[in-house]
Order: structure tokens, then sequence, then C-alpha cells
């Protein structure tokens, strides 16, 4: 038997796969590098939509109106966000859209990027952002989150990382939602599942500490010496080893490069860059049998600061950008028409035998 479920074939998809020995991840039949920074998120969306919703042929289109109508509905909400975390503000207003009519992809992925947007204001004290339906997924998010204008490097930045997260085979939260799907309690239950998976700390949670990391640090001059204490002590260097990947992480390589356009302005990614430089060196020498690279937290978590967005809402921007994969392997899993029943093992008491 398998605790945790590893290595145990679940289901069949044709929406991504991960090698966690050869470091590669596979999106509707493209490696990533040939997708992100290279296509917007909308056209990402449509590539692993293909086959599965008939409209995603004019994703940017789509998701401009979808915002527009999801905006209608949770403006009104704003209010109810004061006192809430982002993650569950976010949770919240999904929520509320489950008594909608149209239980519709384009319209969940609309109104997860609002979402995540009022969220992260609501959590401040401030006021939602209407969306412009005219703009790119990626740059409105931002705007609707900042209210201020989005430089097209930094718009890109963001469409980057969106297009990594769009899928990434069957972890956590994506298996929670085709355990949902799979039920047939239609697409938006079966999103907000996932994103109460993601809000976890071992799965959607890591980013934020990378910078609690930094901080602590504080100087170059202070990083090996750090490092080494933090590492006697047992503790794990946040942003460095994965579960999955036995080599560097592919999507750390494509963020790694969404950064460095953003280099030169008032953020810390050179310094995050020499700390990453000395954390690998720590690690090699400390654990001389392992390979603990760069994952893709690391360089979230530089990308996302560097575009002003605040800790807590690094989660609701990981569910907007994944919210297209949940939607997609729900649908898969519903058109299978079989619930998802695994058998678990007893090990409890047993009943006393009758004398």
């Amino acid at each position: 038997m398998t605790i945790g479920l590893d290595d145990v074939v679940a289901a069949e998809t044709g929406l991504s796969h991960v090698d966690g020995e050869a470091g590669r991840l596979i999106i509707a039949g493209h490696d990533l590098e040939e997708l992100a920074g290279r296509l917007a998120y909308e056209d990402a969306v449509a590539l692993l939509w293909r086959g599965l919703v008939p409209e995603a042929s004019d994703p940017a289109g789509l998701l401009g109106q979808a915002r527009a109508r999801a905006y209608a509905h949770l403006a009104p909400l704003g209010p109810r966000l004061a006192g809430l975390t982002p993650v569950e503000g976010m949770r919240l207003l999904l929520a509320s859209l489950l008594d909608a009519e149209e239980d519709h992809p384009s319209l969940v992925v609309g109104a997860a990027g609002v979402a995540a947007a009022m969220a992260v204001r609501g959590a401040q004290g401030l006021a939602p952002v209407a969306p412009d339906e005219s703009s790119s997924h990626a740059a409105d998010i931002l705007r609707m989150m900042r209210d201020a204008p989005v430089a097209a490097e930094e718009a890109r930045a963001l469409d980057t990382y969106l297009v990594t997260v769009i899928d990434h085979g069957l972890n956590a939260s994506t298996f929670t939602a085709r355990v949902v799907a799979s039920t047939q309690a239609g697409i938006l239950s079966s999103v907000v599942a996932g994103l109460c998976a993601l809000k976890g700390p071992l799965h959607g949670g890591a980013p934020g500490p990378v910078l609690d990391m930094l901080d602590a640090i504080g100087t170059l001059a202070n990083a090996e010496p750090w490092l080494d204490d933090a590492m006697a002590r047992g503790e794990r260097l946040m942003g460095f080893g994965h579960r999955i990947y036995k080599v560097r992480d592919p999507r750390a390589d494509v963020l790694k490069a969404a950064v460095g356009r953003l280099k030169g302005k008032s953020n810390r990614i050179a310094f995050a860059e020499a700390v990453e430089a000395t954390a690998l060196k720590v690690l090699g020498r400390r654990k001389p049998g392992r390979r603990l690279d760069t994952n893709v937290e690391f360089y979230t978590a530089i990308l996302l600061d560097a575009l002003g967005v605040p800790r807590e809402g690094f989660t609701p921007l990981f569910a907007a950008g994944r919210t297209a994969g949940w939607v997609a392997h729900a649908i898969e899993q519903t058109r299978t028409g079989r619930i998802i029943r695994p058998q678990s093992r007893y090990v409890g008491a047993w009943p006393a035998e009758a004398a």
C-alpha cells in the first residue's frame, strides 16, 4: 500500500505531464519552455482547453467579457472582505457564484482573476477596481489589484507566471478538483474545492516564506553564515528542493528569465540571485548525496514581490493562474462518467467475537 498515493495512477489526462527525473513539464503536448514567456495566458488557456471547451478559439475576448460579467456579480460583496485573508476572500467570492445560472469555463477563469484582485484589495480595506475588457488577463489582474497603470514588461512577467502555473499534473488541488467533478457537482464547485486544497501551506503557501528568508538574511555578507546556521538547525531552505523534481524545476528557469527582465528597478532581484547562488553552494556542501535545486517557489516570490504583490496575495494569484487547469481537469474527469472512489485499509479495532 502507498501512503499519500505516490506513484498510484488515478487518472488518464491529456493536459499535462510532470517528469521529475528529467526536470520536464509538458503542457498539452508542449514543453513549458515553449509556452511560458512566449504565449499570452489567454492563448495558453486555448491550448489547454482544445477539445474540451468549444469556444476556446477566442480566449482573449471571452476572458475580457467574463471578467466584466463576474465583476458585476462580485463587486457588491466587497465590504464582506474586511477581516478576511486574501485567500479566504477569494474563496468567499468564488463560492458566491455557485448559484449563478451559468457554470461556464470562461466565466470561472474570469471570475478567478477578478476575485484574486478584489480579495487582495479587500484585505487592505480598499475598494474593488472594475476590469477593463480590452486589456489582457494578466495586465488587468495586476491593474485591478494595484489600481495603477501596468507597464508592458510587468504585464509580460505576470503573463509568464500565469502560464507557468496553469497546470502541473495531479497535484493535491487538481486531484481535489477531479474528485469533486467526478460527483458531477459542476465546474465552479470543483474550482472552489481546488482553492481550498491550495490554501494549505504544504501546497500553495510556499512562496511567501522565501521572502521571509531573504528578510532574515538581510545582507549578502550574512547569507552564507545564516544559511549554514539554518541547515545546522535542521531547517528547510525555502525555495529549494521539490518532492517531484529530482533535478532543477523547469518552472524556476522560465520565471528566472521573466524576473531578469524586471531587474534594475526598485526591487531585490540582484540580492535574491546572489542568495540563490550561495544557497546552492551551501546545499551542495552539506547534502553532497542529494541534488536540492531551486524550485518554482523561489522565483515566484521574487517575481511577485517585484510586481508589488503583497505576500498574502501570492496564493490567490497562483489560484487565478491554476483555475484554467482545474476547469480543464474537471471537464476531462466529468467526461469519464465515473466517480473517484479509492479504497482504504482499515487498521482500527475489530468487534469482539461472540462467545
